[in-house]
């Protein structure tokens, strides 16, 4: 049997089961489905192995998704970027979860999910500005805890309740200091740093293209 019409239910049910709900049908061998919730579309087929591989819209998020998969060597369908081809569908289910999850929260998507979410909203007031703040600081909370997956991003502690949603904006022009190498201040002293598990190195983790500039802002203007 064709491996595309033996695994279309199971490509399917991926789809829908990981943010994807607007699947359409079939388009030369390929299962197309895009978002109400994320901008992104995906297109999942089988490759000749048997495997499953998926197609994505954006380029960004395929590279964010490298180590999820392998680059899959097939003709692309009209409109994606990049393919990945993975192992089994269970990995598959987690590829498309990460999509999902990279679609709404790579860098600037948050700030157009905050422009969609107060662009209605009055800011004439001192009272009316708090609403729209509020509704920001809450985007930008959830967008954090869902890129990081509910985890701290360098330590990996699991615990939201515990975790601080904080502003960072670019750091300056340095060698290493975008790569998410945590640069511990100078005023600590060394005992401190200690009892801190701040005395070995420590990097924040999935740091992507679109996060430098702030980075290199935050060096420049905020590290003290």
């Amino acid at each position: 049997m064709n491996p595309f019409a033996n695994m279309a239910a199971r490509l399917e049910k991926a789809a829908l089961d990981n943010g994807f709900d607007l699947v359409r049908a079939p388009e030369g061998g390929w299962l197309p489905a895009g978002s109400s919730h994320a901008p992104l579309s995906v297109w999942l087929t089988a490759g000749a192995s048997g495997h499953p591989v998926a197609a994505l819209s954006r380029a960004d998020v395929a590279r964010a998704l490298a180590g999820l998969g392998t680059p899959a060597t097939v003709p692309l369908p009209f409109g994606a970027a990049a393919a990945h081809e993975v192992s089994h569908i269970d990995a598959l289910h987690h590829l498309l979860r990460r999509a999902f999850q990279l679609a709404r929260t790579l860098p600037n998507e948050l700030l157009r999910t905050f422009t969609e979410k107060t662009a209605t909203l009055p800011r004439t007031t001192e009272a009316e500005r708090l609403v729209v703040q509020r509704v920001g600081q809450d985007v930008f909370r959830d967008g954090l805890l869902e890129y990081w997956e509910g985890r701290c991003a360098v330590t990996g502690l699991a615990v939201p309740e515990m975790l601080r949603a904080s502003h960072i904006k670019p750091w300056a022009a340095c060698v290493t200091d975008t790569d998410g190498l945590v640069v511990v201040s100078e005023a600590l002293a060394a005992s401190d740093r200690f009892l801190l598990g701040l005395d070995s190195p420590l990097r924040v983790q999935r740091i992507e293209e679109g996060h430098r500039h702030y980075l290199r802002f935050h060096r420049e203007k905020v590290f003290r």
